[in-house]
């Protein structure tokens, strides 16, 4: 018999941070330092190979831009049990009076050491985006910078 196993939405919760269960969640969204990197069209994503930090190859220098990145404002993580739907989410990160290009952008757990800095998740943004002495914002979507479904 072959069978397919689906999460419980609480257990994933539980991954991230979202109850108290008495073990360290491997990232605890809401708790932990999650930074947000950027980087150039040069950095491929690998889905499947990069898993810490040390893996990202061309982050951006530029005015305004700090090596490592920003760490996310106001991080939420809720699930909706009628859509099985875990979302996380934070306030869109900003860098003013900066003078960028960007390809990417890569979300991780910021532990100060890149081997041990878990990556979560990244952003396409489908071709460079640049600023010029202005700012320049990443705009999450409604639904969150990323959504689960435990199924």
């Amino acid at each position: 018999m072959s069978v397919i196993a689906k999460w419980y939405g609480k257990a994933l919760m539980a991954a991230f941070g979202g109850t108290t269960s008495g073990e360290a969640p491997l990232v605890d969204y809401l708790s932990d330092t999650i930074k947000v990197a950027l980087c150039t069209s040069s950095y491929t994503p690998d889905q499947d190979a990069h898993d810490f930090f040390d893996d990202i190859t061309n982050e951006i220098t530029g005015t305004g831009y700090t090596a490592g990145g920003a760490t996310l404002a106001n991080k939420t993580l809720g699930y909706t049990g009628a859509t099985n739907v875990v979302k996380f989410d934070a306030d869109d990160p900003t860098w003013t009076t900066s003078t960028l290009t960007a390809r990417y952008a890569v979300i991780y757990k910021s532990t100060g050491t890149g081997s041990t800095s878990p990556l979560l998740w990244y952003i396409d943004f489908g071709a460079d985006v640049s600023t010029t002495a202005g700012t320049f914002t990443i705009t999450f979507d409604a639904a969150g910078i990323a959504t689960i479904t435990a199924s």
